[in-house]
């Protein structure tokens, strides 16, 4: 049975706390900002544990996009308490993940106005979730444009082209890759001649840990 990565959005009031329980997980902050334990998060930061969570709201609250890697048995019901509203906004089965010891890779693609990723493919499956602009991505023989805060599945194997629409692009993403590529790109170009051209996208890593859970 293969594992599923999940996508959610947790929204917390000014008093909010999200417990979660142990798993694999990536809390990335849309707006707002949350403590847990002795870190205090802001807009833009993450936070990777495989442990227990517990995550205050900061403030007038907080926004935050949530990961998971989940046994399928494991129901992705949404969490109910007074403080915190959430919806899943997507669930992968992780069909094509790579054999072997994996590593937790979380980090952000950013693309200038009219920016391209040439075809190509990744060493893992992934979901990305944009943040800024808009993006168009060709594969399996279809062409999707995603707007701010629509999420979508790569599987890695499958070839994809991305372009930006006419202003500054930005997602966010979670891959699971084999455990040697740490500190390493997960991409491969498809056609030769792009390998050799310039790129316009940009990467921030947050996350590129080793996973104990897998």
């Amino acid at each position: 049975m293969h594992p599923e990565l999940r996508l959610i959005e947790d929204f917390l009031t000014d008093r909010g706390v999200l417990s979660l329980p142990a798993l694999p997980r990536m809390l990335y902050v849309v707006r707002g900002a949350l403590t847990i334990g002795q870190r205090v998060l802001g807009q833009g930061e993450t936070y990777f544990a495989e442990d227990l969570i517990a995550a205050h709201a900061e403030g007038t609250g907080a926004t935050l996009w949530r990961w998971e890697l989940c046994d399928p048995r494991q129901p992705a019901a949404p969490i109910k308490h007074p403080s915190v509203s959430s919806h899943v906004k997507l669930v992968a089965p992780l069909t094509t993940l790579p054999d072997g010891d994996l590593i937790w890779r979380g980090d952000s693609v950013a693309f200038p106005p009219g920016g391209c990723a040439y075809l190509h493919r990744h060493q893992g499956p992934g979901v990305r979730c944009l943040i800024e602009g808009n993006l168009r991505i060709d594969t399996a023989g279809q062409s999707h444009t995603h707007e701010i805060g629509d999420a979508w599945f790569e599987s890695g194997s499958d070839p994809v082209f991305a372009q930006a629409g006419n202003r500054p692009t930005r997602f966010i993403r979670v891959m699971i890759l084999p455990r040697g590529l740490i500190g390493k790109s997960s991409i491969q170009y498809v056609n030769e001649e792009d390998k050799a051209k310039p790129k316009t996208q940009q990467y921030r890593v947050f996350v590129d840990a080793p996973l104990t859970r897998a």
